[in-house]
Formats: structure tokens, C-alpha cells, sequence
């Protein structure tokens, strides 16, 4: 069961949910644009959520500064890393050192500045990254990166243009198209929790890159 939990970030103080769990493997998981209402209880971030848990994961979802009722302000992308890293840190302080990063939208966005800029442990997730509407042209490379998630009807997040990306950023990377799905996947949301506990519940040896999937 997730608990409330406060998350110190360069003197601010962020709010979060944390579900612990007994074992090593947690996902740290990012929220849409806060300019735009996006905060950690999104119906996606909230999919995403419910997968890891499903699959024994524990889950730590929180809130970019100036989001719900954590401190501070907006600052496009450039506090909201160091957050990020500060999340990460809070999972790795409770012996969990197997550590996802999961993102949908801004979120994503995000994580992937970060991981650009000192790259994070474990595996990286993202849920229709807005290629769109947000430069990712500092991102060149993703190692991390294992599963991307897109909708066929996402005006932020063009499914032909996250591919091409996506492929740059690492080839090996699966994706998953949902077809007739926009970017808030108002219809959709049980099919992402379904092709991430899909996705979660695949044997590690089959993680590595030796499958790219295309639905």
C-alpha cells in the first residue's frame, strides 16, 4: 500500500507516494506537464503505477516542484532533473538498488534530459514521450532505455516520429503502438497497464534487447 512521503530536493520538499516492497527492484515513475494540470495522480501515471506493483515492484510516484502540494516553482525541465535525481536517491536510501525510471509525457521528457546529462541505473519507460511538443534534440543516446508505449492518435507524441526517435536512441528498444489511442489514453489506460505487466513479467534474459516489439 502506498504512504505518504516527503522528498527533499535543494531545500524544497516534494510530495510523493511510496509503496515499499520485500525485495530489490523499485520504479521511480514522472508526471505530465504541471502547467497543464499533469501532477502524480494522472489516470497514466496511475496505469503505469499498478503495473510494477502487480509485478512485486516497489513504486515511488511524486510531484515536480510546484506540482500538487510540492514546494516551489516551474522551471522547464532543468529543477524538475534534479528532483528526478533526489527521487532516485530516495528509493536507492531504502536498499532498493534495482531502480526503473518510468515516465508519461512531461515526465518522460524529463527523464530523458537526465539520463542525457549523467546517466541514471536500471532500466528506462517511457509512456508517449510529446516529441512533438518538447525538444528532445538534446537527447542523443538511451542506453537505458527498454520499452516505449505510444498511441497511433497522439497529436504530442506521433507514433511514426517517437519510432524514428526511438530508433536513434537505441535500436534495440521495443515499442508498442496502441492503435486508436491519443496521448491521454482516456480508453486505453488497461492495455498500457496490460503491456507494461507484460513487459515486466518477461523472463531477463529476454530483456536485453533481442526482441523489438511492434503492436
Amino acid at each position: 500500500m502506498e504512504e505518504n512521503v516527503i522528498i527533499a530536493s535543494g531545500g524544497l520538499q516534494l510530495q510523493g507516494l511510496f509503496d515499499p516492497k520485500r525485495n530489490d527492484r523499485a520504479v521511480v515513475v514522472t508526471h505530465p506537464h504541471p502547467l497543464y494540470g499533469g501532477d502524480m495522480f494522472s489516470p497514466v501515471v496511475e496505469a503505469v503505477v499498478r503495473a510494477y506493483a502487480r509485478a512485486g515492484w516497489a513504486t515511488l510516484r511524486f510531484n515536480f516542484r510546484g506540482a500538487g502540494t510540492s514546494d516551489g516553482a516551474f522551471d522547464n525541465g532543468r529543477g524538475e532533473q534534479d528532483d528526478l535525481r533526489r527521487a532516485m536517491a530516495f528509493v536507492r536510501d531504502k536498499g532498493l538498488d534495482n531502480v526503473d525510471l518510468a515516465g508519461y509525457s512531461f515526465g518522460a521528457w524529463v527523464n530523458a534530459l537526465a539520463y542525457g546529462n549523467e546517466p541514471l541505473p536500471g532500466r528506462m519507460v517511457m509512456v508517449a514521450p510529446p516529441v512533438n511538443f518538447l525538444d528532445f534534440g538534446p537527447v542523443t543516446s538511451l542506453s537505458a532505455l527498454d520499452l516505449v508505449i505510444a498511441g497511433d492518435r497522439d497529436d504530442f507524441a506521433d507514433a511514426a516520429r517517437v519510432r524514428a526517435m526511438v530508433t536513434e536512441w537505441n535500436g534495440q528498444a521495443r515499442m508498442e503502438v496502441i492503435p486508436g489511442a491519443d496521448h491521454f489514453f482516456w480508453s486505453d489506460l488497461d492495455r498500457v497497464e496490460a503491456l507494461l505487466f507484460d513487459f515486466l513479467s518477461i523472463p531477463e534474459a529476454r530483456k536485453n534487447g533481442s526482441t523489438r516489439l511492434s503492436v
